[in-house]
C-alpha cells in the first residue's frame, strides 16, 4: 500500500514501512509526514503488529524536508508545529519497537526520524548529516535532546555545528548505529531482528521499557531505580511473567498476549 509516499508491508507481527516518494529520493513534503505519521499510530492500534522496520525505497532512506517545500515555507505559513512534532517523533512514542534500516541517505528531517528509532541498522557506506547548520536551519524536531542521548554531548556538537557528512561506518564508531551490513543484507537483517523482538520479547515489557527510557533518563539513579520497583512489583500481577517463566521452562517460544 502506497499512501504520500509511505509504503507498509506486512509479514506476520512485523510491518516494513517504506519511506517511497521517486524521484524526491524520498524527500518529505507534508503530506508524507502526516501519512508517516498517521501510519505509525494506525500500526500502534493494530494487535497483529508486533514490531515495525522502518526503511526508504532504492538508495536513499529519507534526506529531509523537500527542497522545495523549504524554499517557499515562512513563518506565518508554517502554523500547525505541534502535529508536524508528533508526525515526525511517532516512533519514539510508540508502545512497539521501531528498527531503522538506513540504506542510504539521511539527513535533516530523516535524521530525526531515525534517531526516534529504537535500533538502527545502517548499509555500508549510507551517507548521514544533520545537515540544519547549513541551510540556516537548527536541531529540529527534538534533535537537541535525542542526539546527545545517542552519541554524547561532544559529538552531538560537533554533527550538529559542522552540518558535515559522515559514513555508516562512522555512525557505528559514534554509536549511533547498533550495525553495518552489506546494502542487499541490511532489509533482511533489520526484519530478522524485528522477527525476533516480536517472537521472544513481552509486547507489554517492550512498551513499558521504551517508556522508562524516555522518562527516567534526566531522574537521579534512586529515583529511578524506586520507579522500576514499583513497575517490577506491577509486572508480577500481569500474564507475561507466567507465560514468560512457562516458555523458558518449556522450552518454546512464548506466546504473550497482544499489547
Amino acid at each position: 500500500m502506497t499512501d504520500h509516499g509511505v509504503r507498509i508491508s506486512a509479514d506476520g507481527a512485523v510491518t516494513t514501512v517504506t519511506f517511497d516518494r521517486p524521484g524526491r529520493h524520498n524527500a518529505m513534503n507534508i503530506e508524507m509526514e502526516v501519512a508517516y505519521g498517521e501510519t505509525l499510530r494506525a500500526l500502534e492500534k493494530d494487535q497483529g503488529v508486533r514490531a515495525i522496520v522502518l526503511t526508504g525505497a532504492g538508495t536513499s532512506f529519507c534526506p529531509g524536508a523537500d527542497l522545495d517545500l523549504l524554499a517557499g515555507v515562512s513563518a506565518e505559513a508554517s502554523g500547525g508545529h505541534e502535529g508536524m512534532v508528533a508526525n515526525v517523533q511517532a516512533a519514539a512514542f510508540l508502545g512497539k519497537p521501531v528498527v531503522a534500516a538506513i540504506n542510504g541517505g539521511c539527513a535533516g528531517l530523516g535524521f530525526v526520524i531515525a534517531c526516534t528509532a529504537d535500533v538502527r541498522f545502517a548499509a555500508a557506506g549510507a551517507k548521514f548529516t544533520t545537515a540544519f547548520a547549513r541551510r540556516g536551519l537548527i536541531a529540529e524536531y527534538g534533535l537537541a535532546r535525542l542526539l546527545p542521548d545517542l552519541v554524547g554531548r561532544g559529538r552531538a556538537m560537533d554533527l550538529l555545528l559542522s552540518g558535515r557528512t559522515f559514513t555508516a561506518e562512522d555512525a557505528l564508531a559514534y554509536g549511533l548505529v547498533q550495525e553495518v551490513v552489506p546494502f542487499d543484507a541490511l532489509l533482511p537483517t533489520a526484519q530478522a531482528y524485528a522477527t525476533e523482538l516480536a517472537t521472544y520479547s513481552a509486547p507489554r515489557s517492550m512498551a513499558v521499557m521504551k517508556q522508562q527510557i524516555r522518562d527516567e533518563a534526566p531522574l537521579p539513579l534512586e529515583e529511578s531505580g524506586e520507579r522500576a520497583a514499583k513497575l517490577m512489583i506491577e509486572s508480577f500481577t500481569h500474564p507475561e511473567l507466567a507465560e514468560g517463566l512457562a516458555s523458558w521452562t518449556e522450552r518454546r517460544p512464548p506466546n504473550f498476549p497482544p499489547l
